[in-house]
């Protein structure tokens, strides 16, 4: 095969890897800062200034059920620019707003754009990916959202100490500057043309033309794993303190995005080579076997150990459900499998910390953990049932 034809990092791959880094970078450099900018520029209370955080995942999720239609209608370059243009207005807003209010429509209008250009962002990227390295491609992917994850809240925190929130909102703006300079720079090669019978489906109001059915069983097994890794998330902090180990913690990302950024390449191409189920069988029990850990670690290098396991086992099951949806999706399709798998996850994240907060006064940290790895357990017999024997029958049949 011709290697021009199966090359992974072409200028178009490159692109749309710089616009998605970017668009997750404001996000989690925002996130980090938004809740403390609310309370001390509007006194506005807790509960508000949570809000004014959670309120850009809503707007996101939106956005992600109405964009793989659009995708599909109006082409993904045109959809990457409209997500790109409303992130870039909403973050000059920023310096406008004077009321809580203002800030939770804005941040809401936020949100959308966010979820516009990371679902339209993996859509081009799948057109992209060569058949054979759709495994490999995606986990080459994927590292742009965990490159933002790492530094992300690691600016925002640097800026809020040595800055001011100004500098922040400018450098958000910035970032979405840069998105939009650089995207007349990506081709139109892999625009897919609907015919005009697909165009005209499209149109009518079904749910079909919101969710990619073929995509919810496997979006079904990323929520729950997603609610689980939450739960580490929302609330390893307060976990830290109770068991006396916050210096520890203060490295569990750093360990947690380490692991993934050495791993995902290989996991990448042993998902090409070897198939899902290698991955995802394996994948699940090494984060089951994280979350057991992290329920019951008593010492740092134990908490840290544990971030590894489920940094590696997580990452793992991210991007290899993200690649079995691609796979299994015909290509006039794909928006809408993208805005399918990432509505769910995003649910998973949202769901998890709400879910945990309630149980916690009921088992305490160590046993909601531990019940988090049971939940893993049972993830592991649903991804078989929904997708695993199946694609174990599949084995060798093409992509499309």
């Amino acid at each position: 095969m011709n290697s021009k034809k199966t090359r992974l990092w072409t200028n178009d791959f490159v692109i749309v890897f710089v616009e998605n880094f970017l668009a997750a970078l404001t996000f989690y450099l925002l996130m980090i800062v938004m809740s403390g900018y609310a309370m001390s520029r509007f006194n506005s209370s807790p509960g508000e200034a949570g809000f004014s955080a959670s309120i850009f995942i809503i707007g996101g999720l939106i956005a992600r059920l109405l964009v793989g239609k659009w995708i599909g209608q109006i082409g993904h370059k045109k959809t990457l620019y409209a997500g790109i243009i409303l992130s870039l207005i909403m973050t000059l807003l920023y310096f406008r707003v004077n009321n809580i209010f203002l800030l939770f429509a804005v941040r809401f209008l936020h949100g959308m754009g966010f979820g516009i250009t990371t679902t339209a962002a993996a859509t081009v990227v799948a057109h992209i990916i060569p058949v054979g390295r759709k495994g490999e491609g995606i986990a080459y992917f994927g590292l742009s959202q965990i490159l933002a994850t790492a530094i992300g809240p690691f600016l925002g925190m640097l800026i809020s100490q040595h800055g001011s929130f100004a500098t922040i909102f400018a450098t958000c703006a910035v970032a979405s500057a840069i998105s939009l300079v650089i995207l007349p720079f990506l081709s139109s090669l892999h625009e897919i043309k609907l015919t005009k019978e697909q165009l005209e489906k499209m149109k009518e109001f079904k749910f079909n033309n919101f969710f990619e059915p073929r995509v919810i069983p496997i979006s079904v097994v990323c929520m729950l794993i997603f609610s689980c890794y939450s739960s580490v998330v929302s609330f390893l902090e307060v976990y830290s303190r109770e068991i006396h180990l916050v210096d520890a913690a203060s490295f569990f990302f750093i360990v947690y995005a380490t692991v993934i950024l050495f791993s995902r390449p290989i996991i990448g191409r042993l998902f090409d080579s070897k198939g899902e189920n290698a991955i995802m069988y394996p994948a699940i029990l090494i984060f089951t076997a994280g979350m057991m850990l992290f329920s019951q670690t008593h010492h740092g290098y134990t908490l840290l150990l544990a971030a590894a396991l489920i940094g590696l086992g997580f990452g793992a099951i991210q991007s290899s459900t993200q690649a079995i949806s691609v796979k299994i999706t015909p290509q006039h399709r794909m928006g809408l499998a993208n805005s399918t798998y990432f509505a769910f996850a995003d649910i998973g994240m949202g769901i998890g910390p709400l879910m945990v907060g309630f149980i916690i006064p009921f088992t305490g940290y160590r046993g909601i953990y531990m019940l988090m790895a049971v939940f893993a357990v049972v993830c592991l017999l649903l991804y078989y049932l929904l997708h695993g024997k199946k694609a174990m029958h599949s084995r060798g049949v093409g992509y499309f």
